[in-house]
Formats: structure tokens, sequence, C-alpha cells
């Protein structure tokens, strides 16, 4: 979900098409196929459809717009189209309840996002359907982008601006950002479900998307058959008032980890130590940088403040593949090279920027938790890490003067429900640690927690989390399901030099 400088804490994608899979969270939908089947929702269905092809995917899917009133209790005035997927299921006779992603952020669109091929077991016997949140992708995008990476090097890494920029693309949106919230959306959702034809949904939510499925629960309970939560963001965690927290405790693990790996501890010795010198250096004075960039290879020059370097690193954390290179990327930095840091940052960002909205970031979060917390607050839960305030700050600077939405009441107290629900959490995850999720499951009744050791912010990666959905759908339950997953699961080996891990 959210960090500094417009950090948007949800599932970053990784330096190489690789590790991007791997690393998205929030994200992800792994839709394998061989061949084009029935759709379960067709005969009931109100919205045209026609086949289109989607970014990773064999075959036609089907694509149509369905428009809703921006303002929906109004029923009047301005409409806004919603991007709308559906990847019809293989069999002839496909189960009448889809799989429906909602992807994190917020701010990704669900059609953008990176495809693995890991899914075609559910996509067997169910649709999957795809909707670009009101505000994402297709659907009225409110885009933003404060740090942009055609303008270099030095605009990339710039350390002030992203208030007044995301101020000069909020006078310049065609919206009304106070109806850009969960709980609109997810009404927007149930229509859509209605005029796909679909009685019920399964409903899979990723990092920011949990907490949409846990808003469509409380809204539409009779419409949810079953839930898939990866990666929990609970209505008790605020964004990004908690992030430094967690992300310290997961970069603590890290380190702890290092110091314990024999090849790692020789290879960078006292790294810790030696970071926290590094910190303190950039913090007297901002490193002057002089590095190629990474992907032309020209010389540039900029200026790397701690803030801005911490940044980047909160990010590095949120796939274990990614954060396997932290170590040499930290002891190369603490030396003086800075291209591993270079190359690793813009490597993630180049991977993020094309199905990310920021604008919808901060509308939900302008909304939904910034009225929620103070800078005492911030300050408060950020004492003690390396990560510091800046997060938080900043985005109470953002949402200063920000269109105030209405919220439904109660709005933040926890959801209650009794739809059979999986949660998943990743052992690793730097910003929806283990702990996120059991505080969920406290009012979700016929729920089950898995914990999947050695993953970060999205266990999709692990094939016992992908056993766990599939298997939660074909039964209806969590009754029976493996109560832990992967014991031989650990953190990817860290790399030792630019060759990669001893082997």
């Amino acid at each position: 979900m959210s960090g500094v400088r417009t950090h948007i804490p949800s599932l970053p994608p990784s330096r190489s098409a690789r590790w991007g899979r791997l690393a998205l969270g929030l994200v992800v939908l792994v839709l394998a196929a061989c061949s084009r089947g029935g759709s379960s929702g067709a005969d009931g269905r109100k919205l045209a459809l026609a086949p289109c092809r989607l970014e990773g995917l064999a075959t036609q899917a089907q694509c149509g717009t369905y428009e809703v009133y921006e303002d929906r209790a109004a029923k009047t005035g301005r409409k806004i189209p919603l991007r709308v997927v559906v990847v019809p299921a293989l069999a002839a006779q496909p189960a009448p309840d889809p799989l429906v992603l909602l992807a994190g952020g917020p701010g990704q669109a669900a059609s953008r996002v990176e495809v693995l091929l890991a899914m075609e077991r559910i996509r067997r016997k169910r649709d999957i359907v795809l909707v670009d949140q009101r505000g994402t992708g297709d659907s009225n995008p409110l885009e933003c982008e404060p740090h942009p990476l055609e303008a270099g090097l030095a605009a990339r890494f710039q350390d002030t601006g992203a208030v007044e920029q995301m101020r000069k693309c909020r006078a310049g949106w065609a919206a009304d950002v106070r109806h850009y919230t969960t709980s609109v959306a997810m009404d927007d959702l149930d229509e859509v479900r209605a005029a796909l034809g679909y009685d019920t949904v399964n409903l899979w939510g990723v990092s920011y998307g949990t907490r949409a499925a846990l808003v469509y629960m409380r809204q539409h309970p009779d419409r949810v058959r079953t839930a898939i939560l990866d990666g929990v963001a609970p209505m008790g965690l605020y964004l990004p008032l908690n992030a430094p927290r967690d992300g310290q405790q997961a970069l603590e693990k890290l380190l702890a980890h290092c110091e314990k790996d024999a090849a790692c501890a020789k290879a960078y010795p006292n790294l810790r130590p030696r970071t926290e010198a590094l910190l303190a250096r950039l913090e007297a004075e901002p490193a002057r940088v002089h590095v190629p960039h990474p992907r032309t290879g020209v010389p540039e020059d900029l200026v790397l403040s701690r803030r801005v370097f911490l940044s980047e690193l909160f990010n590095l954390l949120y796939s274990p593949e990614v954060a396997s290179l932290v170590p040499l990327m930290l002891d190369r930095a603490e030396r003086g090279e800075w291209a591993p840091f270079v190359a690793l940052s813009v490597g993630l960002s180049e991977g993020q920027r094309h199905s990310v909205s920021h604008g919808l970031y901060y509308a939900v979060v302008c909304a939904e938790d910034a009225p929620f917390y103070d800078r005492a607050a911030v300050e408060r839960e950020a004492k003690g890490t390396w990560f510091g305030p800046d997060m938080g700050l900043e985005t109470l600077a953002i949402c200063e003067g920000w269109p105030r939405a209405t919220l439904p009441a109660g709005y933040r107290e926890p959801v209650a429900s009794n739809v059979p629900t999986l949660l998943l959490s990743g052992e690793l995850d730097p910003v929806t640690p283990p702990a996120w999720a059991e505080e969920a499951k406290r009012t979700l009744s016929r729920s089950l927690h898995v914990v999947v050791p050695g993953v970060g912010h999205n266990t999709l990666g692990a094939d016992c989390a992908r056993t766990l959905m599939h298997d939660l759908l074909e039964r209806g339950s969590v009754e029976g399901l493996t109560p832990s997953c992967g014991p031989g699961l650990t953190r990817p080996p860290f790399f030792t030099s630019f060759a990669g891990p001893v082997p």
C-alpha cells in the first residue's frame, strides 16, 4: 500500500519479467488457456461483450464497457465507463459463480495486472472477471505521475514537488474525486455482476483489493459465495500510517537472515552498522551521484536524499526475489557505488507505471485513511524505524484541502461475515504482514488463515497457495483445507555477487 514520495505500497513489479510476476502481490491474475469455453453467466447477460486480447493471455477474452453514474446516490449527471473483461471458463458446463479479481494499490487496474500462467486449474471450471475500478485503467483513470521517468534520473529521484504535482493533476481531471471511494466502487461492481448475469461470485482480493473485498462482503453479503484475501488489509489498517513499522519488521528479518546465512554474512560483514552509517551520511548531506541510466547507458547526475533512498528501499522489500539483491545493493551503496540501487529502483518503476493510477490512490486514501490520523499519530507510529514519518506526513500534505467524501456509517468498523474466507499472508510481507490477517479473522466466523513461509507481498507464486485457492473454490468451504502451507519454503538465497547466489 503507500509510502514516501507517492510510493504506493501495493505490489510494485520487479526489475525483470520473472521477478515482476512473482512480486506483484496485489495483483497477478494467472490465466492459462488452450481454448475458449462456455460462459456461465451468458444466459442472463445484459452487458454486450466482444472478443478481445488481454496481454499475457494466449486465447481470446471477452471485453465490454458498462456505464455508471459518477454520483451513484444522485443517479444523475456525469456517467463514467467501466472496463469489463471476462475470461471464459474452459469447461462446456462451467460453474455458475466466477472468480472476480479485486486489484491492489489502491490504483491498480484489474485488466492490466501482469498475468501469470498459474491459475489454469481455476479457469477450467470458472469464468474469471476483471473490472477496472473507477479511476483506474480504462475506467475514467485519475492519472498523475509526480516523478515521470521520461524526464531522466534527476527527476525520477527528486525529493520535492509531489504535493504540488498531485494538486495540479487533480485540477485537470474530469472527475469529482468525492465519488471515487471503495464503497462506491463496490456498488459499481455489484451492478456489473448483475449485468453479467451472475447470481453470486467468488472474490479474490489482493493487497488493497482485500479491503475492497471486505467492503463488498459487507455491502452485498448475499452475493458472495467465497472470498480469498491475499495480503490482508483489514479496516484497522490505515494507509500509510502503519507502513514504517511493518516495513521495518520486514527489513529486520532480511538483515537477520543475512547475518545467519554464512555466505551472505561473509560477503557483507557488519551490514547493519554500515547501513546505519550510510543513512547518517545521507541525513547530513544528500549524495551526489553520477551513474549510467540502466536502460540507455547514458551517464546522468542526480541528488539522492535519505528519504528518497529509504522510499526505494521499502519498495525492494515486497518481493523476496528482489530483496535477495538488497544486501548487495546496500553494500555497494555504502561504498559509494550507486548503480545497483538505481537499476533496481528504475526497473521497479518502469514495470509499475502503466498499471497504477496515483490519483485513485489518493482519492481513496484521502477519504478513507488520512482523516483518521494526524501528525502526532504518524510520528508515534514511525518512532524507532529507519523509514520514519515521511510517508504519512507527505500523505497528510497531499490530502490537505482534498474534497471530502462521505463514507458509510461505521465504515472503519471490522467487517463481520460468515462467508467462507481464505486469508493468505506472506511471512516476509513489508506492508500487510500476517498480524493484519489475524485481526481480520476475528470477525470472519468461517475463515482460515495460512502464512506462507519465505514469501513477501502476495503468495500466488507458491504452489501450495494456489492449491488452497483451488480447493476453497471447489469445496465452497474452508473445512478440510490444509492449515499450513509450504513448510519447506524459505527465503530465496541472497546474491553474493552480480553473478548470483553461491551455488
